[in-house]
């Protein structure tokens, strides 16, 4: 393997090394072109024609991802999927040259006990986990569950950077009514003297590809809320929050936190730009639902503490380019911080709040002391 981001896995111990090797799982991936990114977590290769998969993986919730070459040595875009790896187990995929992406068929149980039995002739064409990154994958997956996936994973279980589309499909009676509307709109080119447009085709995306987010609420307030209440949740997205959690996850709070990494991840490893746009939406919601932050202090302790590792991970260009555009995070994060001055809130998460944004004022010079510009909307559609 080459390595693509960072540095190469530094030597480790022997004993160390073993004992990974015994209890952590494989991830083995046959026939995948050489000259390909290959990634697990927060770390890429660029592979080798030995490679055959990754080793050392500990148990738990991973996230791999990759990008092919083809004949002519052209990357393709970035597909990914999440996988909750048991201890010792031995995942096999095999790669479809014609699909040009990973087949999620399972393999046979004579061939997953060959692999079994020469797991130790396998281990030369494995690279190892990059363990001095662990820590840094588990601050940002930490709230994500079997349930966060079963709930948000596409049905074909993959994650596209690029939607996936398909022509719509076509019957007798469609055909023969296109057929008709066609002669009609050529009968009246005819008698004109513009050129006839050529006929694109129609294109739906695929069913199963798409992330199950949650659906954020149009509805701010209750039903026959008085004026002062429907002021009140207008400023306040608690009643929002509440909804959601009703409709979603059982009234569990601390589910959306799962939801909040999964979209991050799957935008920063998975370059997939809606997850991006349901992780602004999921934020803003979180950061000015004050009812909530008064009612759920340690559920916001662990949202400071993600949003700390997910600013820390997000690379500078991004922040110029997507993450600052609009003012969004420094006008969402600034509602938050004066959210956590309330009556009522908890003294602990105050402080954590205000040595969040004495972090964030001290790195990225963000003022959170004056009110953000009027003409600076917040840019989310909740």
């Amino acid at each position: 393997m080459t390595s693509e981001r960072g540095n190469q896995t530094p030597h480790m111990d022997a004993e160390k090394a073993q004992v990974l090797f015994e209890h952590g799982a494989m991830f083995l991936l046959l026939n995948f072109p050489e000259g390909s990114e290959f990634g697990i977590d927060n770390y890429s290769w660029t592979v080798g024609p030995n490679f055959r998969g990754i080793k050392m993986i500990p148990p738990g919730i991973h996230f791999i991802f990759y990008s092919s070459v083809n004949s002519d040595h052209q990357a393709g875009p970035r597909s990914g999927f999440f996988y909750n790896f048991a201890s010792k187990e031995i995942v096999v995929k095999k790669w479809s040259v014609q699909m040009e992406e990973i087949q999620m068929d399972e393999v046979s149980e004579a061939e997953m006990e060959k692999f079994h039995d020469n797991k130790q002739e396998m281990d030369k064409y494995l690279g190892p986990y990059p363990y001095e990154r662990y820590k840094q994958w588990v601050s940002l997956s930490n709230h994500i569950t079997d349930t966060t996936l079963r709930v948000l994973q596409p049905d074909c279980g993959f994650i596209y950077s690029v939607a996936q589309f398909e022509s719509e499909g076509s019957t007798s009676q469609s055909r023969q009514a296109s057929a008709v509307e066609k002669s009609k709109e050529a009968s009246t080119e005819s008698s004109s003297s513009s050129p006839q447009k050529p006929e694109l085709p129609h294109l739906k995306q695929v069913i199963g590809t798409n992330i199950k987010y949650s659906v954020v609420p149009k509805q701010r307030y209750p039903p026959g809320s008085s004026p002062s209440e429907i002021t009140k949740y207008s400023m306040d997205s608690s009643y929002v929050l509440s909804l959601l959690l009703t409709e979603r996850y059982n009234k569990d709070i601390d589910s959306i936190l799962g939801e909040v990494q999964f979209a991050f991840l799957c935008f920063l490893l998975g370059q997939n730009y809606e997850s991006f746009e349901q992780w602004k939406k999921l934020v803003h919601l979180l950061c000015t639902s004050e009812e909530a932050i008064m009612k759920n202090p340690k559920v916001y302790q662990d949202f400071i503490s993600l949003l700390h590792f997910q600013v820390r991970e997000i690379p500078s260009d991004f922040f110029v380019d997507i993450v600052t555009s609009n003012n969004f995070l420094t006008v969402t994060l600034h509602e938050l911080f004066q959210n956590l001055e309330g009556d009522g809130v908890d003294s602990k998460l105050q402080k954590k709040g205000h040595s969040f944004r004495k972090h964030l004022t001290e790195k990225f010079n963000w003022d959170f002391t004056s009110e953000p510009d009027d003409f600076a909307p917040v840019v989310v559609d909740t």
